[in-house]
């Protein structure tokens, strides 16, 4: 609605994800080589943390593109609220395993995990290397489905079962994992997606218009401030305070955004949230 009056070619401050507005933070990018080497290094699995609107699904996707060849196919979980036994025949059904062979068979984690088993190793013989990633794990409510993931990982001792697993959630992920001391030994490499600095705010901001097609400022240097200062550096948020103060500034015939275009926006969208 607001792209032609801006000079835009497309809506700069979407959260779906596209490769040519990734900005790579510090701990964005740092995350992002982390998860690449979990998997390009085979060392198991891995653990992404970060708090709501950081980042997380957006860096898998991001890791989706940039696995080498060989690598794949990756299965991305997106709702794990499941039992162990539905997880792992989730699973296995996405890694290829025929539903027939599983139905029917309540309970009996065994011949699921024997199904998963055959067809990793078919996967590997195959010259592929497959990849798990189970989103918003912090959700997982029953210490046996994490226990079924531990159950999983035993087949990567085999070299003709290798694969990589990333467990993906907020940071209240970490204590159910350390539980399990099985698993949380299984687990390489650690990362947190942490707020962006005020800098790197301004940075983002700026990058995204840019991919957008915009040459010149819109937001003067004191809304800029206020988007950092309101939005806590947490991504999620940054694009919609500025997605909607670009509407409201394009309602307004306004020639850039200032502070108090920020401000209002912001009480705006407190006010929707508290109704």
């Amino acid at each position: 609605m607001y792209e032609s009056y801006w000079g835009l070619s497309q809506k700069p401050f979407e959260n779906d994800f596209n490769a040519d507005f990734c900005y790579p933070s510090q701990t964005y990018q740092s995350a992002l080589l982390k998860m690449l080497y979990v998997i390009e290094q085979g060392q198991g699995a891995g653990l992404l943390v970060g708090g709501v609107g950081c980042g997380k699904s957006y860096l898998i996707s991001q890791l989706a593109q940039e696995i080498p060849p060989g690598f794949g196919p990756l299965i991305h979980l997106v709702f794990p609220q499941m039992s162990a036994e539905e997880l792992l025949g989730y699973l296995a059904v996405e890694m290829g395993v025929n539903p027939k062979n599983i139905e029917g068979n309540s309970g009996r984690l065994d011949i699921i995990l024997r199904e998963l088993g055959t067809h990793l190793q078919q996967y590997v013989i195959g010259g592929h290397h497959p990849i798990i990633v189970v989103d918003e794990a912090h959700t997982i409510a029953e210490a046996e489905v994490l226990q079924s993931l531990q159950l999983l990982m035993n087949f990567q001792q085999q070299p003709q079962k290798k694969f990589s697993l990333i467990l993906a959630g907020e940071r209240s992920l970490l204590a159910p994992v350390q539980r399990l001391s099985q698993l949380d030994e299984r687990i390489s490499i650690r990362c947190s997606l942490s707020a962006m600095t005020r800098e790197e705010t301004q940075g983002y901001i700026t990058h995204r218009l840019e991919v957008a097609g915009r040459e010149k400022a819109i937001f003067s240097k004191d809304a800029q401030d206020s988007i950092f200062e309101l939005s806590g550096g947490i991504p999620r948020r940054i694009n919609r305070l500025c997605d909607l103060s670009l509407l409201v500034g394009y309602a307004e015939n306004l020639p850039k955004l200032t502070a108090q275009e920020i401000e209002a926006v912001s009480d705006e969208l407190l006010t929707a949230a508290a109704e």
